[in-house]
């Protein structure tokens, strides 16, 4: 049978986009609708977008250029926008229909219902008709299909000074745990087997939600599920990381010791100036108390680089926080202003680029360093990896609980996606490492 219509999605940003784009796949395809290969070839276009970062934008814009040439030749094609550029915010629909007239359709972060409707009355003779309840994966999701990301708090209320979030994505809504839970059951029925609950600041899940369950008691019930054999969350906040994750990542052995804790900076005049609500000493803290519990936890954190005011001295303050905690990976971007947020209103922006370059440049040279000696002995270590893919070489692709990236080489043929494998560290380099199974 012939689809209704082909689709095709672009997508860019946070494991939340991603999750975004998979239910609004899973919404085009269950009402008739199949994925089209490229642009040109579909009859809707979805574009999915992200605004945290300036150079994210731009790609956004320069995708639009091309699609306003796409909607020219061919004025039939649906456009719908999607995600951060739009927002929350309906007073912000008027400047972007007057930006992009050709745009059939802006769409909220997380919210399908306006695309439902646009489905309804552009292909009203699609079968089945659109439902109310989605599949967790679209249809044509692969098979081997591991790894899911899972929404569990949408939106966020906490107004770091040079985030766009809030403004984007609404406040903080934890969505109820039975949903959570059927969805995560759905999953596994899928194959799914790697479950990632994710939230803007996770460890404040059902704050807003009295007598709902909170994050630890959730991550408990979703590694109940049958099928799922390993679940992780991100991305913490360490003002509300308690020790009851660590009581639940000790005791459950499907919940992973891997931790995704941004720390932004390290000097307490640029924390105070973020609106962070913590001190350099409190994070070192932190990550004492995690690994004192937890000894094999892995750590993951977020750097921002040439905030405003941000001085040698600050950023030296910065160096020597990460040379204390080692972190086991480290996300760092170039400080940009983002519209509404306090620091864009009333800090100018004014560390140089090519400074904020050579301290981002200085932090990724810091962490090869770390994990080049971390990872040194680990080589003759036996670990346990769970098998994402196959890679076209014939190894194996996968991660230890802690997240360590593993391609793994003569394992038995029997072996698939989904399975958990035990493999000896031949080789081990600063962001992979090498296996015999």
């Amino acid at each position: 049978m012939l689809p209704a219509f082909r689709y095709h999605l672009w997508t860019i940003g946070c494991q939340m986009n991603e999750a975004d784009a998979t239910r609004a796949a899973a919404l085009l395809e269950t009402v008739g609708g199949a994925p089209a290969p490229d642009a040109p070839s579909a009859d809707l276009l979805l574009l999915n977008t992200c605004v945290v970062r300036q150079q994210a934008e731009d790609k956004i814009h320069s995708r639009l250029r091309y699609v306003a040439e796409l909607k020219r030749r061919r004025p039939a094609l649906l456009v719908v926008l999607m995600g951060c550029m739009v927002g929350a915010n309906p007073d912000r629909l008027p400047a972007l229909r007057a930006q992009y007239p050709f745009v059939d359709l802006f769409l909220p972060p997380s919210d399908l219902a306006p695309l439902r409707d646009l489905l309804s009355a552009a292909y009203p003779a699609s079968a089945p008709p659109v439902p109310e309840d989605l599949p967790v994966l679209p249809p044509s999701a692969p098979a081997s299909t591991v790894l899911a990301h899972l929404p569990a708090v949408l939106g966020c209320s906490h107004a770091c000074a040079y985030c766009i979030i809030p403004y984007r994505r609404g406040p903080e809504r934890s969505r109820p745990s039975s949903v959570i839970l059927r969805e995560a059951r759905a999953l596994a029925a899928r194959g799914v087997c790697e479950i990632t609950l994710l939230g803007q600041i996770i460890d404040r899940y059902g704050l807003d939600l009295p007598g709902e369950l909170r994050l630890s008691a959730l991550l408990r019930a979703v590694a109940a599920v049958p099928g799922i054999r390993r679940v992780r969350f991100l991305t913490g906040h360490p003002n509300w990381f308690t020790p009851d994750l660590l009581d639940a990542a000790a005791d459950t052995p499907a919940i992973c010791p891997y931790f995704e804790i941004p720390a932004q900076a390290g000097s307490d005049r640029v924390l105070a100036a973020m609106r962070r609500g913590y001190t350099a000493d409190d994070y070192r803290r932190l990550v004492d108390a995690i690994r004192a519990r937890l000894p094999s936890a892995g750590l993951s954190t977020d750097i921002i680089v040439g905030f405003p005011g941000e001085t040698d001295s600050d950023f030296a303050e910065t160096v020597r926080l990460m040379r204390d905690v080692r972190p086991d990976m480290m996300r760092i971007a170039k400080y940009s202003p983002r519209p509404l947020t306090l620091s864009a209103r009333t800090m100018p922006d004014d560390v140089p680029p090519d400074v904020k370059e050579t301290r981002r440049l200085e932090l990724e040279s810091l962490l090869r360093d770390i994990l080049t000696e971390k990872h040194a002995a680990w080589t003759g270590r036996t670990v346990e990896i769970l098998v994402e893919s196959l890679e076209p070489n014939g190894r194996l692709r996968g991660r230890t609980p802690d997240a360590k990236l593993v391609f793994a080489e003569g394992a038995p043929t029997t072996v698939h996606p989904g399975d958990l494998l035990s493999a000896r560290i031949r080789w081990a380099g600063p962001f992979s490492m090498i296996a015999d199974a």
